[in-house]
């Protein structure tokens, strides 16, 4: 019977993090439309052709005028009309009516806000008297104040957010280029699972790791690709083996990864390219006999079949090599500190992830209640009720009610 050689989840995943830097990934790219890229990854940087603003722009609606006439009495010689360059020029003693985002005519300086000026007659384009004093460059945007032309935007290996998007289409980037999205083989397994749609047997369990892990593989830029339900035979994992090798960038058994006989993943990972297996068993619960590997340039996981440890090992393991797939940087996890409400032991040899639910206090200045849901690896809805997990660490083997934790968020 095979035996774990433990590491340390930091260890491990900086073990398979080398092997992939070894295999030197090349991640194929496509061009695709800015305002659907979000979560894509830039493949290439991003020079804006443009200045941005392209042209002086007022911040605020009012009259541009030369700040060295204010305060006084000045006369109105037009408006700037949106949408249009200015056909006016401002001289000391004059003033033009603009609006936000209009063009500051040229020999304006400064925009006076419509607060600040009191009409001197009803229809504001006759004279006005400005109240205040305003310093040269108030309420105005600077051409290429924001982005000079030439300048590098938007870096290679960004995660585009909707700023990003934003930002790429006003300098009329219309089309960006990309890394290709990561093809993910799912390959559940056992005798005893059954696809969700079937009225179960006794002895019978639905197949929700696929469908739970595929929302996991498309939230952080992937495609799942579902490769059924594998019989308990070693057969049937040698050609699920091949079959993704020929199709996929990334693959993932789920369960079959432990030591008793009926556990094929390790063997057949091995024999799928080199360097093999890198990791088989990681001092961590829920998840203790997780398998890293990477064949041919692939990294490969054997994941637990309880769908608790399926999810939280895909979370802290798959998700940001996912993102590595992609030449991206996963998304930072959010945190926030709660006050733990009951004692919880744990293993103090194993790095321990349990699912609490918060609960905010009724003044908002302190922190919120992190209740312990009573979990064990197979009951999915111990997750569904949390808000997040905490973490022991290795050598904690108690965290006591009253504790302030960190709680990484679900959401």
């Amino acid at each position: 019977m095979r035996t774990f050689d433990l590491l340390s989840p930091a260890d491990a995943l900086a073990r398979l993090n080398g092997a992939l830097d070894a295999a030197a990934l090349q991640a194929q790219t496509e061009r695709v439309r800015t305002a659907a890229a979000l979560n894509r990854v830039l493949a290439r940087d991003v020079a804006s052709p443009i200045p941005l603003p392209e042209f002086r722009r007022s911040t605020v609606d009012g009259y541009a005028v030369r700040a060295s006439s204010t305060p006084g009495v000045l006369r109105v010689v037009g408006e700037v009309r949106m949408g249009e360059l200015a056909h006016l020029r401002v001289k000391l003693g004059d003033a033009a009516l603009i609006h936000t985002g209009g063009n500051i005519p040229e020999g304006a300086d400064a925009v006076v806000m419509v607060e600040q000026v009191k009409l001197l007659d009803q229809s504001g384009l006759g004279k006005i008297q400005t109240q205040t004093q305003v310093a040269a460059g108030e309420n105005t945007i600077r051409q290429g104040e924001d982005v000079q032309q030439g300048e590098i935007v938007v870096r290679a290996g960004t995660r585009l957010r909707e700023p990003e998007i934003g930002g790429l289409l006003s300098i009329g980037m219309t089309e960006v280029e990309v890394y290709g999205k990561p093809r993910v083989a799912l390959i559940a397994s056992g005798d005893e699972v059954v696809p969700a749609d079937v009225e179960t047997r006794p002895g019978q369990v639905r197949n929700i790791n696929t469908p739970m892990l595929a929302a996991l593989v498309e939230r952080n830029g992937g495609v799942a690709l579902d490769y059924g339900i594998l019989p308990d035979n070693r057969s049937a994992f040698e050609a699920a083996a091949a079959r993704a090798m020929q199709e996929a960038d990334m693959v993932v058994f789920m369960a079959g990864s432990s030591v008793s006989e009926r556990d094929f993943t390790p063997d057949v990972v091995d024999g799928m390219g080199k360097p093999g297996i890198l990791v088989h068993g990681i001092a961590f619960r829920p998840g203790k006999p997780t398998l890293f590997a990477v064949a041919d340039g692939r990294p490969v996981f054997g994941l637990p079949g309880n769908p608790v440890s399926a999810f939280v090992t895909a979370s802290l393991f798959v998700a940001p090599t996912l993102w590595r797939l992609q030449h991206g940087t996963a998304p930072t996890p959010k945190y926030v500190r709660a006050i733990l409400t009951k004692d919880v032991k744990s293993p103090g040899d194993l790095e321990h992830w349990f699912p609490v639910s918060l609960k905010q206090s009724a003044d908002d200045r302190h922190p919120p209640a992190a209740e312990p849901v009573t979990t064990k690896s197979n009951l999915i809805f111990s997750l569904a009720r949390a808000g997040g997990l905490v973490c022991a660490p290795i050598g904690v083997d108690r965290l006591a009610a009253g504790t302030t934790v960190g709680v990484r968020l679900l959401d």
